[in-house]
């Protein structure tokens, strides 16, 4: 497989989880998880983690893996690359571990004194991405070794902090974000 073919692969594969954060904050909102709990004088998670916005972000991921299934034939022909499908266990594992790892990482941040917004290099860029991986491994294993073969997850765990940044620093010009990390 060449460069652009492992980019491609990698690229798509993590589409369902790249969306579901982003459609968190479109729809987020309403009722927090911890409902307003705490811990050690420290809020569990924070007003930022709502039901409202983490089902909205599993449902978009899941929609999103959908839609890439219908449209794969042709656009792995157009491109040249043969592009993974997702069983439906991976439809919604890739979204569900998005929504998992920043609702772990909002907990590690309370627990080290940060506070809503406040940036934790590193922890921002990639919780997401552990815990998709640790879900569609579970959910998954065959494909998810299939997929995410080495040069891929080299490609996702370098890209990903790249996209992360130029997608919040969008957010956060379009006022949809109080911080541009």
């Amino acid at each position: 497989m060449g460069v652009f073919d492992i980019v491609a692969v990698a690229l798509w594969a993590m589409l369902p989880a790249y969306v579901p954060n982003n459609a968190a904050v479109l729809a987020g909102g309403g009722r927090p998880i911890d409902g307003g709990r705490t811990w050690n004088g420290r809020r569990l998670l924070g007003d930022g983690k709502t039901w409202r916005g983490t089902a909205a972000g599993i449902a978009a991921g899941a929609a999103l893996a959908l839609v890439l299934n219908a449209v794969e034939p042709g656009v792995s022909d157009l491109l040249g690359v043969g592009l993974p499908t997702f069983p439906l266990s991976v439809v919604v594992a890739l979204p569900a571990g998005a929504m998992l790892g920043d609702v772990a990482a909002s907990f590690v941040k309370r627990r080290t004194g940060r506070q809503r917004g406040a940036s934790f290099p590193g922890v921002d860029q990639l919780d997401f991405v552990a815990f998709a991986f640790l879900l569609s491994f579970l959910a998954a294993p065959d494909w998810f070794g299939d997929v995410f073969t080495l040069p891929v997850l080299a490609v996702v765990l370098v890209v990903t902090p790249l996209l992360h940044l130029v997608t919040n620093a969008i957010a956060y010009a379009l006022g949809l974000k109080d911080e541009p990390w």
